[in-house]
């Protein structure tokens, strides 16, 4: 369930492109020292064995870069709650997968215990979300339990899960991933609630940033994409006009290459 739902028409050549456009970062995070560099062999000369734990994995903009990741060789975790479609995903790519909510405690520690198995973690990407109350209300008539459980996996289930394997990411001098919005920074009429809970995640990557200097931490808005979760938001129709999640996924697999210092990226 993770995209963003709700950017503005970029320039076709930002919405089109099947390969990665350059990266925008804005504005740079005051992280102490340097960008932080992999370590040999690690994420960014493509060497050695990686491995990347995607959340949101079945469907969407997670399905398609556990396909791309797979396809530059990372070994995978996999995770996200339609357990047919994960199952298919990791017969395609190779993946371990962990059929589950990462709102569960029990679930996230079986990831994290996963992750280890392999080694450690080299990248967490903490893409699985939900949109709250659909329709989107206005905050006036926001339901507190939908803003809660937006809140809950939007916000809570992303910093529960780098706490968790965070270990391993500060030993191999890891990067994390966390999918945002222009919901965080913008005002829409009837996403408040969405776009409140990804501020948050904006925010608490900022200070992760700060935090963690040796770990690599870009909180990514990948503009309007054609997923199931935007559908839900404004229709087929004008979901279908969206770009594909498969010509996303290899703007952030350009990124962990890249290894920009941590940050807000615009795709």
């Amino acid at each position: 369930m993770a995209d963003d739902p709700r950017t503005p028409a970029p320039p076709p050549s930002t919405t089109t492109a099947t390969s990665a456009p350059a990266l925008r970062v804005s504005p740079p995070v005051p992280v102490p020292g340097p960008a932080p560099a992999s370590a040999p062999g690690d994420l960014a000369d493509g060497a050695g064995a990686r491995t990347a734990l995607v959340t949101g994995a079945s469907r969407g903009l997670g399905l398609a870069l556990t396909r791309a990741l797979a396809a530059e060789g990372w070994r995978l975790v996999i995770t996200a709650r339609g357990a047919a479609d994960l199952a298919e995903a990791a017969r395609e790519t190779g993946a371990t997968a962990l059929a589950g909510d990462v709102t569960d405690p029990a679930h996230r520690a079986r990831l994290a215990e996963a992750a280890h198995e392999l080694g450690g973690l080299d990248l967490l990407v903490n893409n699985a979300s939900t949109l709250g109350a659909v329709p989107l209300p206005p905050l006036a008539a926001y339901p507190l339990d939908a803003l809660a459980d937006a809140l809950a996996a939007n916000v809570v289930a992303p910093l529960a899960l780098i706490q968790a394997t965070l270990r391993g990411l500060r030993e191999r001098r890891g990067a994390v991933v966390n999918i945002s919005s222009d919901a965080a920074v913008g005002a829409y009429e009837g996403w408040g609630g969405y776009g409140l809970s990804k501020a948050a995640l904006d925010h608490l990557s900022s200070v992760l940033a700060v935090e963690e200097p040796d770990i690599a931490v870009w909180w990514v808005d990948p503009g309007e994409m054609r997923t199931r979760m935007l559908a839900d938001a404004l229709g087929e129709e004008e979901a279908a006009q969206a770009a594909d999640p498969a010509a996303v996924a290899p703007f952030l697999v350009d990124l962990v290459k890249r290894r920009p210092g941590s940050g807000r990226v615009i795709r």
